[in-house]
């Protein structure tokens, strides 16, 4: 009785590029990016998230706004669990006088030592249990595919820091393939194009603004976007105008990286589960979906459609809240697959 009293469930994507908090019964509360400002003379942290963010790249010599995961791993063990203790106070379940119960998704190619990391993060944040949950299943869940039926369900989910390529059947992944390519490989390939290509250095910001603007995985027009950096010839500011093919030359490689990893984990499918995927097609999840024409990019090079999820930022943030749900109303042997557990 007293465990049910005051205590709440808590689903979190620790994303490489930000942070989505769901609480249940409230739905999707947080969304930040993953940067922490700190000062390094002291090690306080001065901001995080939003604000963290707009520091980045115009602090002085004493500030340092960093971001703690890199390729879906925790780069910054401290750093990470000092997050995400504020985005869970944050998120308004400080107050209550149980710990939460968390749980966190990981991508599906983590190490065993990675994994413990994140458990631990968790637990030092302040979780009661913490739970892991592979992206992929997150991913499907959160876009509303029923997995636990003996059917194939396909899902791509392209995060920050990595992708996740998955085929799903009887509430596990059946194949999966993930690479450390997301959306700030698509960054900083920009950054090293314009400055290849116009001896222009910019940062990993006005990177993912131009990707936003004019990026496209398919050249099917040539829009146009002015950007302002720092001439590496002559040390001084200046403006050039970007269009839309220099951006895809750019992103060229990347886009290759996902599509192959797409086509190798078709390749893995087992012929039944291939033939549900024909019917039913991909389902593509996270920010790096949005690219413009990256489902019709992956529809051209496989055959098959391709659906971009209607909530495919937050669409692992709400799927780790579901499977939450799910752990107590389904307690079936196939749910010790989908779930780990570390008490804190």
């Amino acid at each position: 009785m007293f465990g049910l009293f005051g205590s709440t469930d808590i689903g979190v994507d620790l994303g490489t590029a930000s942070v989505l908090v769901f609480v249940k019964g409230k739905g999707i509360v947080l969304q930040e990016p993953s940067v922490v400002a700190i000062n390094k003379d002291t090690g306080k942290i001065i901001a995080v998230g939003e604000e963290a963010r707009r520091m980045l790249g115009r602090t002085p010599g004493n500030i340092v706004a960093i971001r703690p995961l890199r390729e879906g791993v925790i780069a910054d063990y401290d750093v990470t669990e000092k997050m995400l203790r504020y985005f869970i106070n944050k998120a308004n379940v400080k107050k209550l006088f149980f710990k939460p119960r968390v749980m966190v998704c990981i991508p599906s190619g983590v190490t065993g030592v990675e994994e413990r990391a994140v458990r631990q993060a968790a637990i030092q944040a302040g979780a009661k249990q913490a739970h892991l949950i592979e992206e992929p299943l997150a991913a499907a869940l959160g876009a509303g595919l029923d997995i636990s039926e003996p059917s194939g369900s396909m899902v791509v989910d392209i995060g920050g820091g990595t992708t996740d390529v998955a085929v799903l059947s009887l509430g596990g992944i059946v194949c999966s393939r993930s690479l450390r390519v997301g959306g700030d490989k698509f960054d900083e390939a920009i950054v090293r194009y314009i400055r290849r290509e116009f001896n222009l250095m910019i940062g990993e910001r006005t990177g993912e603004e131009i990707k936003v603007e004019v990026g496209s995985a398919l050249v099917d027009d040539n829009r146009s976007t002015q950007i302002r950096g720092r001439d590496l010839v002559t040390g001084l500011p200046k403006a050039i105008t970007v269009t839309t093919s220099q951006v895809y030359e750019a992103i060229y490689e990347p886009l290759e990286a996902v599509v192959s990893a797409v086509k190798e984990v078709l390749e893995h499918t087992p012929p039944e589960l291939a033939a549900d995927i024909v019917n039913k097609g991909i389902i593509m999840t996270g920010g790096g979906a949005l690219l413009h024409n990256f489902d019709k990019l992956i529809s051209k090079e496989t055959g098959l459609p391709v659906y971009v999820s209607e909530e495919a930022i937050s669409s692992v943030a709400i799927g780790t809240g579901k499977a939450l749900a799910m752990m107590n109303i389904l307690p079936t042997p196939k749910n010790k697959k989908l779930f780990r557990k570390v008490m804190g």
